[in-house]
């Protein structure tokens, strides 16, 4: 099993050079923009990590603040975000579920590839670590502002499904219980050789995709991500 909080808290190098190969088709920032309109809009990004969605939305949106548990991500934020909509982004270090962020404010909550880490990480309690922050999203945004959640539907297969049974239940407890809708996009990796292939799948999806990787010479590997999305209108 990956060890997610090690790489969050000391290897942030080696995950943003793998989340840099992603999505090199360009299909995330159109899907964005079919939800919510960014130009002019203020966001609040949870979970921002190395900044790749602030990296992606600050030139277009009014302004970004983008919070993340590790100051170790957000300092490689910092250094990749630099010269990128200068006065147009901001950095802080904050608990998905107590942002320091005013009531009312924010266009768009936006979360990429967070919440669900406490599927793993409380196994008998992820409902109410992810209920609570997705309260939190709801306490911030402005009447009629809009949550967005990112979450991976599997690594290496270009068919959408839930990669583990507790996230398809996270899954469908965001669109019974919590009234988000969803849909699907590729988002996949494209490497600059199978050995950059290897060594980043190896790092942060493990041994058995990894192999898989060089078995069959995936220097582009299928990603689906999945977006889910709820207007809060008071």
């Amino acid at each position: 099993m990956t060890d997610f909080r090690a790489i969050y808290a000391s290897q942030a190098d080696a995950y943003d050079a793998l989340v840099s190969r992603e999505d090199y088709q360009g299909n995330l920032l159109p899907a964005l923009e079919g939800i919510y309109p960014l130009a002019g809009a203020k966001v609040v990004e949870f979970g921002a990590g190395t900044g790749r969605l602030t990296r992606l939305i600050a030139p277009v949106a009014a302004h970004v603040a983008a919070f993340d548990a590790s100051a170790h991500m957000l300092a490689k934020a910092a250094e990749r975000l630099q010269g990128i909509a200068s006065g147009r982004w901001s950095l802080g270090v904050a608990d998905n579920k107590q942002m320091p962020v005013d009531s009312g404010t924010a266009d768009i909550a936006l979360a990429g590839w967070s919440f669900g880490h406490a599927v793993g990480w409380y196994p008998d309690r992820w409902q109410d670590e992810i209920g609570a922050a997705i309260q939190e999203m709801r306490r911030l945004l402005r009447p009629g502002g809009i949550a967005i959640i990112l979450e991976t539907m599997t690594t290496g297969s270009e068919t959408p499904r839930p990669p583990t049974d507790g996230l398809a239940a996270y899954y469908q407890w965001l669109e019974r219980d919590l009234g988000f809708q969803s849909f699907s996009i590729r988002t996949d990796y494209r490497f600059e050789s199978l050995e950059e292939a290897e060594r980043l799948t190896r790092f942060f999806f493990g041994n058995a995709l990894a192999d898989r990787v060089v078995r069959e010479n995936l220097v582009i590997l299928p990603e689906c991500t999945g977006i889910w999305h709820r207007r809060f209108d008071g």
